[in-house]
C-alpha cells in the first residue's frame, strides 16, 4: 500500500495545473477504506454459516449399499430399477 503523502508526490510532479491536481486528490481521497480494525469476535460471526455440510445419502434398493441421490450405485451398478453400468 502506498502511503498517501507518496500519493500527493507523484500527483504533484505529474500534472502542474491546479484543476487537474484536486481531480486527482479527489479520486485519492474517496477511496473505500475501514474506519476500524474489525474484530476477531465480529469476523467470527460473519463466518458461523461459512461452513461444510454432510452429503445427503441414500441405500440402493437392489444392493442396499450407501450411494449419493440420484446417481448409479458404484456397487452393483443399478440405477431406478435398470442395469446402467455392467
Amino acid at each position: 500500500m502506498i502511503p498517501a503523502c507518496a500519493c500527493l508526490r507523484s500527483i504533484k510532479t505529474r500534472n502542474n495545473d491546479l484543476s487537474g491536481f484536486i481531480v486527482q486528490l479527489e479520486e485519492v481521497l474517496s477511496m473505500a477504506v475501514p474506519k476500524r480494525r474489525v474484530s476477531k469476535t465480529r469476523r467470527d460471526k460473519r463466518r458461523t454459516h461459512w461452513k461444510l455440510s454432510a452429503p445427503g445419502l441414500s441405500r440402493c434398493p437392489k444392493c442396499h449399499e450407501v450411494k449419493m441421490p440420484h446417481r448409479v450405485c458404484a456397487a452393483c451398478g443399478f440405477y431406478n430399477g435398470k442395469a446402467i453400468v455392467k
